[in-house]
Order: C-alpha cells, then sequence, then structure tokens
C-alpha cells in the first residue's frame, strides 16, 4: 500500500486499540501487525537491542587494548550524544507512530528518495548488527565450558579457529531465533520480556559484585596506556560505548504493535538507553576496578570475562556469563525483529525488490513471515565471512555501527531543516492517546538536533575511518581495512542502481503516471 502524508486523525483520549487503528489509517496503512505490546515491551524491545552485557563483553578488550583504563571516560562522552539523538527521535515517535521508523521518518521530514536511502541503509546495517551480535558468542560459551569450542584449538575471537568457531555458533543462535521471529508476535513480546529482566538483574549483579571486590581506585581512569596518542587511542576507544548504545530506536519500530505508540514510544525510547547507559558505565568502571591485572595483556584479549572468571571465581563467574549468553540470545532476537519490520514498513510501500512478498503478514500470527527470514539468511551468510579471516568480526561490527549512525543522522539532518524553516513546533498542542499533549523539546529543540546531528556525522566518520592499525593489524589485507568505507559504497551503489532500473520500468509500463511513492509531508507535521 502506498502511504499519504499524515492527516489530523488522532486517537480519542481513552486510547483503545480501534483509536490506534485509525490512528494508522489517517497515515495510509491498515492495521496488519497484531498489537499487543505494552509499556514494557516497548522498553524490552529498545533495551535489548543495545544489549550491554552482549555488547559491553563483546567490545571491551578491544576499548581498552586502544584506549587503556582511560577509555571508560569515551562512554559517558558517547552516551551524552546518544541522548540528544534519542530525543530528537522521541519527538518523531510521537508524531509518526509506525514501523519501519527511520525510513518513514526521514521520508516525510524530506523527500521519498532521500527517505528510500535511509531506509535501505539502516536495513542493511541492521542485517550486519544481528551477524555481529551472534558472533558475540564466542566470548563467552568457550569460557563457560570448552567443549563449547566445537572447532578446537585457541578460543579466541581474534584467532582463526576462534573466528571460525564464532561463525558456527552465530550460524545456531540465527536459526534458533529466526524460529522465534516466526511463532507469533505475543511469543516474541515474551522471551525478550524475560530475557530483558534476566539482563537487567544479571547485569546489576556484576555490578555489585565488581564494585566490591575492587582492587584499585577509580583514579586509574585518568591514564590511557593504551595503543599511539591519547587523543586517537580514545576515538578508537569509543568505538566500544559507540557500538552499544544503538538501537533505541527499536521501540518506535514496534510502534504499530504497541498499544497507545504516541504516549508510550517516546518515553520507551529514552528510558531504555538511559537505563542501559548507566548501566554500561558502571560494567565498565567495575571490570577495570575488579581486574587482577591491567598489564599481563589479558585484559586486552580476554575482556570482561576473564575479569569475571578471575575475580569472582569459576562457579560464580561461569553462572553470570550464562546469563550474558540469555542477554546475546535475546539481543540477537530483538535486532532481527527490528530489521524485518523495517524491511516490512520499506515494501508494503513497493519500494524494494519482491516486495509484494515481503509485504505479508500472517493474519493468524501477526508477524511478517518473509522479512523475518531474510534477515536471517543474510546475517548468517555475514556471520560465514568470519571463516575467512578472524579481522572480520571487528570489520563487521564496525560497518554496522556506521550504517546506523549514518541513517540517523538522515533523519537528524532533515529534521534540522525542517526546525530552520519554522514548520516544525506547530504541531507541539496536538494531543497523544491520553488527551496530552505530544513529547516535545520546546524552545531546547533547536540547539539539540543541531548537536546531535554534528556529533551524529562526527562519530560516522570516525568510525568509517580506514585505519589500517585497526582493521588491519597484521597486515595483507587491505580489504578490510577499506571494508566499512567500500560496504557503504557498495550498499549505496546498488540501492541507486536498483531504483534506477525500477524507475524506467515504472515509467515504461505506465509513461503518462508518475512513479508511486511516498506523498511529499505536509506542511504541518
Amino acid at each position: 500500500m502506498t502511504a499519504t502524508a499524515p492527516s489530523d486523525v488522532r486517537p480519542g483520549p481513552h486510547g483503545t486499540e480501534q483509536d490506534d487503528s485509525a490512528a494508522l489509517a489517517g497515515f495510509g496503512y491498515r492495521q496488519e501487525l497484531h498489537r499487543s505490546m505494552g509499556r514494557y515491551a516497548s522498553f524490552a524491545a529498545g533495551f535489548s537491542f543495545i544489549s550491554v552485557l552482549t555488547t559491553v563483553f563483546q567490545f571491551f578488550a578491544f576499548g581498552f587494548s586502544f584506549g587503556g583504563a582511560a577509555f571508560f571516560w569515551t562512554w559517558p562522552a558517547v552516551l551524552v550524544g546518544q541522548l540528544l539523538v534519542a530525543a530528537c527521535f522521541a519527538e518523531l515517535a510521537a508524531r509518526y507512530p509506525l514501523s519501519g521508523a527511520i525510513y518513514q521518518w526521514s521520508t516525510r521530514l524530506s523527500t521519498p528518495g532521500f527517505g528510500w536511502f535511509a531506509g535501505w541503509i539502516m536495513v542493511i546495517g541492521q542485517v550486519v548488527v544481528v551477524a555481529a551480535a551472534a558472533l558475540a558468542l564466542q566470548v563467552v560459551l568457550p569460557a563457560i565450558w570448552s567443549g563449547f569450542q566445537l572447532v578446537g584449538g585457541d578460543p579466541a575471537p581474534t584467532t582463526p579457529t576462534g573466528a571460525a568457531n564464532a561463525a558456527v555458533l552465530a550460524v545456531v543462535l540465527l536459526a534458533l531465533t529466526t524460529g522465534v521471529n516466526l511463532l507469533d508476535n505475543r511469543v516474541m513480546s515474551a522471551v525478550n520480556r524475560i530475557g530483558v529482566t534476566a539482563e537487567i538483574i544479571g547485569a546489576a549483579l556484576i555490578v555489585v559484585l565488581l564494585l566490591t571486590h575492587s582492587e584499585r581506585g577509580a583514579g586509574v581512569t585518568l591514564h590511557t596506556g593504551g595503543q599511539g596518542g591519547a587523543i586517537g587511542a580514545l576515538l578508537v576507544g569509543s568505538f566500544t560505548a559507540a557500538y552499544v548504545l544503538i538501537g533505541f530506536d527499536s521501540a518506535g519500530e514496534l510502534s504499530e504493535e504497541t498499544h497507545a505508540p504516541r504516549r508510550t514510544a517516546p518515553r520507551t525510547i529514552l528510558l531504555a538507553l538511559a537505563s542501559a547507559g548507566a548501566l554500561g558505565g558502571l560494567l565498565l568502571l567495575g571490570g577495570i576496578l575488579a581486574a587482577p591485572s591491567l598489564t599481563d595483556g589479558r585484559l586486552a584479549t580476554e575482556g570482561l570475562s576473564y575479569v569475571l572468571t578471575s575475580s569472582l571465581g569459576d562457579g560464580v563467574g561461569k553462572a553470570l556469563l550464562a546469563d550474558v549468553v540469555v542477554a546475546i540470545a535475546v539481543a540477537t532476537l530483538a535486532i532481527q525483529t527490528a530489521g524485518s519490520r523495517m524491511l516490512f514498513s520499506m515494501a508494503r510501500d513497493g519500494v524494494l525488490p519482491f516486495s509484494s512478498r515481503l509485504a505479508k503478514v500472517s493474519p493468524r500470527t501477526g508477524m511478517p513471515a518473509a522479512p523475518s527470514l531474510a534477515v536471517g539468511i543474510a546475517a548468517a551468510a555475514l556471520g560465514l565471512l568470519n571463516l575467512a579471516s578472524p579481522e572480520a568480526f571487528l570489520a563487521i561490527g564496525t560497518t554496522c555501527i556506521a550504517m546506523l549512525y549514518l541513517a540517523y543522522a538522515m533523519v537528524t539532518g532533515p529534521m534540522l531543516v525542517r526546525r530552520l524553516r519554522g514548520d516544525w513546533d506547530r504541531s507541539a498542542a496536538e494531543p497523544d492517546e491520553t488527551g496530552r499533549p505530544l513529547f516535545s523539546l520546546g524552545r531546547w529543540g533547536l540547539p539539540i538536533n543541531i548537536v546531535a546531528l554534528a556529533y551524529g556525522l562526527f562519530m560516522t566518520v570516525n568510525l568509517a575511518w580506514p585505519r589500517a592499525s585497526v582493521y588491519d593489524p597484521s597486515g595483507g589485507h587491505w580489504y578490510f581495512q577499506w571494508f566499512t568505507v567500500l560496504f557503504l559504497i557498495v550498499s549505496v551503489g546498488l540501492g541507486a542502481v536498483w531504483r534506477w532500473r525500477n524507475t524506467r520500468r515504472v515509467h515504461a509500463a505506465t509513461p503518462a503516471q508518475p512513479l508511486p511513492e511516498l506523498a511529499q509531508p505536509s506542511t504541518t507535521p
């Protein structure tokens, strides 16, 4: 179905499911996805995508190896920048409660073509994030039991045997998460809620135990001790925080499955990021303070898994690592769900290859099966790149966050243009489902938007910069050094070729008709 510009349809003061469906109809869409998620489920969607246990355990060693203990300070810096982006997204979630959030928001703020590329970059980035999250199992499973090292040899993810085993474990996990995504959105939501609850409890327990087993004072975080100069080391060390603190927009991705989304999604977007940011920062600090040694090299290669098993003992440490495994599985599920909703949202507008198949929703389950399968299969294929070389792990991880940061900037950029034109805040007084004003940044909107865009562009360049010491430390693999840049160019290039060919095909079929795309946004958001 082709969407229209948003109308003035708003749900009534009680925010019933019929009201939510009527509001969705105002955007030109039928209610096909089952609307069964409440506030906690919406929060869980954003929190599980961020998944502090998954990503902090996955990238702690990398951040420490480059920035030393001082890489801790990159965390609050990135968190503040991302909170500014999340604040902009919260405004958009209130005004456009639609699946495929980044694509829908960018399209309605700018042009159909620009929005299409934002969605295209975002969905590819999400697929890569799914692969990277599944590969994180290698960081914890062999540390729990050596039998999980199915390939044999060194389990470190940076070794050939560790990288190969990571690919095997990732494919198994992706098969499981794809199965859950095909069942029912209530099953998916229940698994997500249970997993997030376990992750929050586990993360809080790990923080308490690490801080009570401190070996040194917090002053150690003032010393880099990493590779290269202090500034360069911290720029690379910020990759850890940059990779962790993404995906908070997932609460907006699932708006069409959430009750009273105009009221719920803006708050759960901010809450998911803020709570994950606080927990993640404490995990970093606790790991640095409780590590048996900062100089024996193990913290820079084994990360937090080494700290838990060394400081807390094998029994307690492995029990907590089991909770990390749950977090990794739930994160993979949540990210795959978000990616499938993006594919579905674009496909129902007829702007993707195989749109008719990708846009189908099962009336029984309320799930778009084809997008879930597509994301799972594509992520598994990317995970198998780890068989080629250990450097693929870092290349995949950095590529996905660079693409997501770029997609975010393709929303905050047009949003800033709308603010500067003076046609953004006119709808601030419109009510949400409870009859209260929509979430709004008010007079702080312009400065927050400016800094959010500048921060997003800076981090995109920082992540994609082809540093040989980061992406090809052993030398001889120039394609890994340039992997992120090349992947972006190829992704955008393939998208441009498909759009050009599709445009020609449509014009040839109906030369007197314009290409059926999303209508331009109205002057009043």
